[in-house]
C-alpha cells in the first residue's frame, strides 16, 4: 500500500478491510471478507472505530469512501459469532463489548469531523445498513445493491444508531416497514425514491466505487475542507435534534438490556446458525414486569 508522505502516521491496522487512498485527499475503506459478506466481528468494530478517529486527525485527508469486496457492501453482524457471545456463560469474559460507542464499524453512531460517503456495491442489511444509514452520502448499484433491516427476525435489534436516525430520513411509516417487518432487497431505487440514497449508479459494484470516488473528488478539491466540517456539523445539528446518540444509549441501557442474552436473542441466532425457522417464546412481558 502506497501511503501518502503528507499523512503525520500510517493507518492503524483494521482486520478483514483494506485500507488504500485512491486520490489526492481520499482515504479508500473496503470491507474484505467476502466470503462471510463482509460481516462484521467484534474486534473490527473496534478497529474501524480507531480508523475513522485516525481520519479525522489527519489534515491531508478531507473524504472517505466506504465499500465492500465480492457480493456485498456488509451483511451485518458476525451471527455465528453474536451466537457464541449469546450462549456464552462467563458474563466476564468482555465479550459484551461488541461494539464500540460509535456503534457498528465505528460509524453507525460516529458524529466525527469529515464526510463519509458510502459506495454500496452489493448486499447491504443489518448492520451494514446502519453504517449507510449515518453516512454523509450513499451511493448505490442498480444492479446489485439490496437493502434491509432483518434484525427483528434473527431476535436481534437495530440498536447501533439506526432507528431514530432512520425515522427522521424516511419518515416514521416507511421506517417501520424496515424496522419491524424485517424485510430484505429493497432496491437502489427504492431507497433513493424513499431518501436513503442519494445518486443509483448503473453497473457493477467496481463502477459505484469509482463513482463514489469521483464525488469524493468533486467534494475535496471543490470545497473548502473547513467549510466542509463546519456544515456538516450544521446539518448534524438539524438531523439529529434531540439526539440519536443519547436516544440509542437509553435503549441500550433500558429496555434493550432486557433481552440481551434473553431466549429469543440466543433462538434467533442459533436458528440462524442451524439454518431452521426460529421458535419464539412469549416472554418479553415477563422480562418488563420484572425490569
Amino acid at each position: 500500500m502506497s501511503i501518502p508522505t503528507q499523512l503525520t502516521s500510517p493507518p492503524p491496522q483494521v482486520p478483514n478491510t483494506l485500507v488504500t487512498f485512491p486520490k489526492p485527499h481520499i482515504l479508500l475503506v473496503t470491507l474484505n471478507r467476502p466470503k462471510q459478506l463482509n460481516a462484521i466481528p467484534i474486534a473490527q468494530h473496534h478497529a474501524l472505530a480507531s480508523l475513522w478517529h485516525w481520519y479525522d486527525n489527519q489534515l491531508y485527508l478531507r473524504c472517505a469512501v466506504l465499500t465492500g469486496t465480492g457480493r456485498a457492501f456488509c451483511a451485518g453482524a458476525d451471527l455465528k459469532e453474536w451466537d457464541q457471545h449469546n450462549n456464552n456463560t462467563n458474563p466476564d469474559d468482555g465479550s459484551h463489548q461488541q461494539q464500540p460507542v460509535e456503534g457498528f464499524g465505528g460509524l453507525s453512531n460516529r458524529t466525527g469531523k469529515k464526510p463519509i460517503i458510502a459506495a454500496v456495491n452489493g448486499l447491504c442489511y443489518g448492520g451494514g445498513m446502519e453504517m449507510v444509514i449515518n453516512c454523509d452520502l450513499v451511493l448505490a448499484s442498480d444492479s446489485n445493491a439490496k437493502f434491509g433491516l432483518p434484525e427483528v427476525t434473527k431476535g436481534v435489534v437495530a440498536v447501533a444508531g439506526a432507528l431514530p436516525r432512520l425515522v427522521r430520513i424516511v419518515g416514521r411509516q416507511r421506517a417501520s416497514e424496515l424496522a419491524l417487518l424485517g424485510r430484505v432487497g429493497y432496491t437502489a431505487r427504492e431507497m433513493k425514491e424513499w431518501g436513503l440514497v442519494n445518486f443509483v449508479v448503473e453497473g457493477e459494484g467496481d463502477k459505484v466505487v469509482e463513482e463514489a470516488v469521483k464525488v469524493a473528488e468533486e467534494m475535496a478539491g471543490n470545497c473548502s475542507p473547513d467549510a466542509v466540517i463546519v456544515s456538516r456539523e450544521g446539518l448534524r445539528m438539524g438531523m439529529e435534534g434531540v439526539g440519536p446518540v443519547l436516544g440509542t444509549e437509553v435503549v441500550m441501557r433500558g429496555v434493550f438490556g432486557r433481552i440481551d442474552k434473553g431466549e429469543n436473542m440466543k433462538e434467533g441466532t442459533r436458528s440462524f446458525v442451524e439454518k431452521r425457522k426460529a421458535v419464539w417464546e412469549d416472554k418479553f412481558g415477563e422480562l418488563v414486569e420484572r425490569g
